[in-house]
């Protein structure tokens, strides 16, 4: 049952899935009906004392938490006053990580609006294809990338309120300290009231919007937060996970703010000056993925000392024992592995500082319940791969998507990947059920590239594979059939990459491509991804024991 609302447009809620295909929700935080999540970010750490301890710390220059809260409230008021937002109004934020993308998400949710957060790699088209599906009505975004948004709600052939931002923070035209100082009241939200739209792409690679309340935003710092990281006041967060994502937004904006500590936000920041980055600012939490991990320690840290870390977290990809291990022994820092996704918003499966076993994913965290399950939904013997189910304070709702009814069943949410629990209660990862690739914490579906190289005159058809990578995990490789004239060659090779990268987000190009002559497919005419892949093991990639 949901609680009330203060949304004026409706858009969100009436398009919430049907209450026979929701997630079953156990274990909820006991919050009020009434809570924003804007508020709980930002303002409520001042109330507690924490003012004037930095909030948000940039390349640049630094937010503390009393200006954060001032900051959110101008941005929010801007919104009301000049942008005419409603409470329900669904607002793109388009940015790089910095303090200022931070302070506006803030204020889209002070004002009533919902977030709907996009990467700051994605094209005019990828764009496009968010505004309509989200009903976009406003944009916020970092100025560098103006022209992309600008082009992205052309091709959506929408009205949409654009409203960008300097590196700095600073808004549009200029005002003064007296406006900046005005308190603003923030809308009543209710606990229920969609607070975040995020975009998941499929095994279809038709993007998925996953809605996420006022409340989980909150929880999953009450959760995860506080039960594996005993994230304190004290601490300095720092990390590679783009905000846009449900990883970069648990990691650097809901954990840290909801603790009052430190979160460290710069859009300079790479694998190669991360090491230094920890060390300048004394971060003592570290969130990446196993790529970076890797190159990391491929540099020997760059002899940097990062001896203020107490604890890493890596996620995106499965952390190898062999990761794991290198990375104790060379800084003497715990590293956890833990699995979260885009539709449960927070990590479920972690390993822990003082339970922490190499090549696992440890165990549920405090409130989720977590299942191995078979096609029918029986629970499967222990030490037998299957399907990752889940329950918790979170779970998968779709925004007007069809595919809720395969994403949740039962009441529990199937993740899409193969694990098994072991003797001790540890689970193991051992991929994914679909033909997503994985690759340096990125979720890329095949069938989008091949889209984009399909728009090339040189391609007659063509498939992509996830192949293994000792540095990505996987990458991405694309099979080709090429049309008569064009040469099988690097040249024609280095051509593809260069469309696909302009086609779309440029992480998700092919890395390997590889020429065939045709394409293996069943009787019907479906190509056979399966045998294009190298060494494929026909029960592992069932996900049988």
């Amino acid at each position: 049952m949901l609680g009330p609302s203060g949304h004026v447009d409706t858009f969100c809620r009436d398009n919430l899935p049907e209450p026979a295909h929701w997630p079953d929700l156990i274990n909820l935080p006991a919050y009020p009906d009434w809570m924003n999540a804007g508020v709980e970010l930002s303002d409520a750490s001042v109330a507690a004392g924490h003012g004037k301890r930095i909030a948000l710390q940039g390349r640049e220059r630094a937010f503390t938490y009393s200006e954060l809260a001032a900051r959110s409230d101008r941005i929010a008021r801007r919104l009301v006053n000049d942008l005419d937002l409603v409470p329900g109004n669904r607002v793109l934020v388009f940015g790089a990580n910095t303090p200022a993308l931070v302070a506006h998400w803030l204020g889209v949710l002070k004002a009533g609006g919902v977030v709907v957060a996009a990467m700051p790699l994605l094209r005019a088209g990828e764009l496009a294809t968010i505004i309509g599906s989200a009903n976009v009505s406003h944009a916020i975004c970092d100025a560098r990338l103006q022209n992309e948004l600008e082009d992205g709600v052309a091709e959506a052939k929408r009205a949409v309120a654009v409203m960008s931002f300097d590196a700095s923070g600073q808004t549009g035209a200029s005002d003064g300290d007296e406006v900046l100082l005005q308190p603003f009241s923030a809308a009543r939200t209710g606990r229920d009231d969609v607070a975040l739209i995020a975009f998941t792409s499929g095994s279809t690679g038709q993007p998925k919007a996953a809605v996420h309340f006022h409340r989980d935003i909150v929880s999953i710092a009450d959760g995860y937060g506080r039960d594996v990281l005993t994230m304190s006041h004290e601490d300095i967060c720092i990390g590679t996970p783009p905000v846009a994502f449900a990883y970069g937004l648990c990691g650097l904006i809901s954990n840290p703010l909801r603790a009052g500590a430190c979160t460290v936000l710069r859009d300079d920041l790479t694998v190669d000056s991360l090491p230094e980055a920890v060390r300048d600012h004394g971060a003592t939490v570290l969130f990446s993925g196993p790529t970076a991990y890797r190159q990391m320690l491929a540099t020997g840290l760059s002899g940097t000392d990062v001896s203020s870390l107490r604890v890493a977290v890596s996620a995106g990809e499965t952390l190898t024992a062999q990761t794991q291990n290198a990375w104790t022994e060379a800084t003497g820092v715990p590293i956890l592995d833990a699995i979260g996704s885009t539709e449960m918003l927070s990590f479920f499966l972690t390993n822990r500082v003082a339970d922490n076993v190499p090549g696992t994913t440890g165990r549920p965290v405090a409130g989720y319940e977590v299942r191995i399950v078979d096609e029918d939904m029986r629970t499967l013997p222990i030490n037998t791969r299957g399907r990752l189910a889940v329950r918790g304070p979170t779970g998968c709702r779709y925004l007007a998507d069809a595919r809720q009814a395969e994403a949740v069943r039962d009441g529990w949410t199937l993740t899409g990947d193969i694990f098994l629990k072991d003797d001790a209660g540890r689970f193991h990862c051992f991929g994914r059920a679909d033909d997503i690739i994985l690759s340096a914490g990125y979720n890329i579906a095949g069938s989008e590239v091949e889209a984009a190289l399909a728009s090339h005159a040189a391609v007659q058809e063509c498939a992509v594979i996830g192949i293994p990578d000792d540095e990505r995990g996987q990458i991405v490789e694309a099979v080709v059939v090429l049309n008569p004239g064009w040469r099988a060659d690097d040249e024609t090779a280095a051509r593809l990459q260069s469309h696909a990268k302009g086609a779309i987000a440029p992480y998700k190009y092919p890395r390997s491509i590889r020429f065939a002559d045709v394409l293996p497919k069943t009787p019907s005419g479906k190509i056979q991804r399966f045998r294009l892949r190298p060494n494929v093991d026909a029960a592992s990639a069932s996900g049988a024991a």
